[in-house]
């Protein structure tokens, strides 16, 4: 049956949901011309496709996995993926609250800016599609062009989550920074996971040269975001240099690896007591790693520490910490100590059944008289999580969760949080 690209947008348009119905089958649409494509089943695909999509697959727990249906063209060298996950979680806090669909210690909320001490929530909005073209040409090497979204804008609105091309070891785009590991994150129902990870997105021009049997060394320039407590003399805006990161992972089997990463920032601020704009340096340094210990068992951990580095840990990401006044120099603004970290660990109890727990901390620190004022202000959190997950079928996975949450603030009150998820997830 010959046709154009113009039927092959028909189809697609009209006939997804037979073709779905039949996934396993080889669906080819048939053309002599060298340039027609073919919609085919992730099975089908070629094995040089198939590689390509899992050896660039983010592998972060709750990426999509590789998309179940394909557009190829008729040589296998080139194709588009099209996929992603229906996602739904009920959620149940006793005993305090957080207030957010995210579990973060830092948004437990003061007794005096809430009473309630139960909260029922549903969350379908991490539900996620993606577009994946990726390819093998002589000069480009493997290469992928890769957009996500799901539904967490304003009014449950698709936002952008990764857009991105990557070749040659190169990545340009917005997609996940580089002081982050997110094979060594542990899996969670929690979108946000432990407290204490380095956790966030950004533009950025990167390199990855793995050319060194078992290592790889990354160096990138991303986007600054700078977060600060502001006054009515100080205020945070236009940034001058874009923050740099460096990292080296070392790998020893399929799912082990240790990783060591830092990132350095010029973090801009203007003063008007002294009608003057300054720059305050940040830094941070971060050790992680996940590795089997056997295979049922599956360790995973991560140490982060530095100074200015808030808008990048997923507890502090929320306090507008990277900058704060300095009480003892008026009209200027500091860039304090911080710490976040969590263990965990995984068992297997059957190949599609595990189980897991992971304890996280994230911790700021004092320096030059802060806080001056508030006493109330945020000094440490702790963060508890226990989960099982069933993968019922290669598409569908089920899950059941507790998480506990502290938060402690300067003057040592602590208020807690505890939460019951469920999850119900479908991939296609």
């Amino acid at each position: 049956m010959k046709t154009t690209f113009r039927s092959v947008a028909l189809l697609l348009g009209v006939g997804l949901l037979p073709l779905c119905a039949n996934a396993q089958k080889k669906v080819i649409i048939e053309d002599e011309e060298p340039n027609s494509i073919m919609f085919v089943s992730r099975d089908k695909a070629g094995d040089e496709i198939i590689r390509i999509m899992e050896d660039t697959r983010l592998k972060r727990f709750q990426e999509p996995n590789t998309p179940r249906f394909l557009l190829t063209d008729r040589q296998g060298k080139f194709a588009l993926g099209i996929g992603g996950y229906v996602r739904a979680t009920a959620e149940y806090d006793f005993g305090g609250i957080v207030k957010d669909v995210d579990f973060y210690p830092a948004l437990i909320p003061n007794k005096g800016e809430s009473y309630v001490r139960n909260q029922f929530q549903m969350d379908p909005t991490t539900s996620t599609l993606f577009l994946k073209l990726v390819g093998h040409t002589k000069h480009l090497g493997d290469f992928v062009i890769y957009t996500a979204a799901n539904f967490r804008g304003d009014g449950k609105t698709l936002e952008l989550q990764n857009a991105y091309a990557s070749f040659l070891g190169f990545t340009l785009g917005y997609s996940y920074g580089n002081f982050m590991d997110l094979a060594a994150l542990p899996p969670t129902i929690d979108f946000a996971g432990p407290n204490g990870s380095a956790f966030y997105r950004t533009t950025q021009l990167s390199y990855l040269y793995s050319g060194i049997k078992n290592w790889k060394l990354g160096i990138a320039a991303e986007m600054p975001a700078v977060n600060g407590t502001t006054t009515s003399n100080l205020s945070i805006g236009t940034q001058r240099m874009p923050d740099f990161t460096a990292s080296a992972q070392y790998n020893w089997a399929k799912n082990s690896h240790i990783r060591v990463a830092a990132i350095l920032r010029s973090m801009t601020y203007s003063s008007e007591v002294h009608q003057k704009a300054y720059s305050k340096a940040g830094f941070g340094l971060q050790a992680s790693t996940t590795f089997s210990v056997t295979p049922k068992w599956q360790i995973y951990g991560q140490l982060n520490y530095g100074k200015g580095i808030g808008q990048y840990l997923n507890d502090l990401s929320n306090l507008n910490v990277d900058l704060v006044p300095d009480p003892e120099n008026n009209g200027k603004m500091q860039a304090l100590p911080m710490l976040g970290w969590y263990a965990g660990l995984q068992y297997n109890l059957t190949k599609n059944v595990f189980v897991s727990g992971t304890y996280s901390l994230s911790r700021l620190y004092s320096e030059h008289g802060y806080p001056s004022e508030d006493p109330l202000y945020y000094r440490k959190g702790q963060y508890l999580v226990a989960n099982v997950f069933w993968n019922v079928t290669n598409n569908l996975q089920v899950g059941a969760e507790y998480l506990r949450g502290w938060r402690t603030d300067f003057n040592d009150l602590t208020r807690h949080a505890n939460r019951m998820n469920l999850l119900v997830q479908y991939s296609f």
